[in-house]
């Protein structure tokens, strides 16, 4: 790590900020911007995360787009949105389809390894937050610290995330707890 890296906070966008629409137990992203509602605590938790120095980076999978559902410019309105209420610094989405193969689309790391690259961030003291399985492989492949936000879902768990809680405002405690620590002891988690 250079000195110019900084440590981030990754997070998921549907079911981690805002809410989502869950269907047969599965969570369903909000269909337009009016449908687009940030979760209770999440501007709070979102600001005390940047005053403890984190970068804060969206990485969200849209296969909508891909598929057809949702026109791109829908999806970047809702994201124009997220900039102004939760004030985060960096939005990485990919729009694919579920079976194209990309190397952008979580589980692959590759919206994490992006965002890295371009802001200078450290993945190693670096946090992922997100709410499915295929988020947390994504933050385990790229070397972050993972933490799993449990909302229920009928679909497999995870696994193996290095936390769980039931909100983002949790998570964050978790984070600067666990920030904490590794710092004032000089090295990584």
């Amino acid at each position: 790590m250079t000195s110019s890296e900084i440590s981030a906070v990754f997070l998921d966008r549907d079911g981690t900020l805002n809410r989502t629409f869950v269907e047969g137990g599965v969570p369903r992203p909000p269909a337009d911007l009016d449908r687009l509602e940030i979760l209770p605590g999440v501007p709070e938790a979102l600001a005390r995360l940047k005053r403890a120095g984190f970068a804060l980076v969206v990485v969200t999978n849209q296969p909508d787009i891909g598929n057809g559902f949702v026109a791109r410019d829908v999806v970047e309105a809702m994201h124009h949105a997220l900039y102004r209420r939760a004030r985060v610094d960096a939005i990485e989405m990919c729009p694919h389809r579920q079976n194209e193969g990309c190397g952008c689309r979580k589980p692959k790391p590759g919206l994490l390894i992006s965002a890295a690259d371009r802001l200078a961030i450290d993945l190693r003291r670096s946090f992922l937050v997100g709410d499915r399985a295929q988020d947390i492989l994504a933050g385990r492949a790229a070397g972050c610290y993972t933490v799993f936000v449990d909302r229920g879902y009928r679909e497999p768990r995870p696994v193996e995330p290095d936390a769980v809680v039931r909100s983002l405002p949790a998570a964050v405690r978790r984070i600067i707890k666990v920030a904490s620590t590794t710092t004032s002891r000089g090295g990584r988690r």
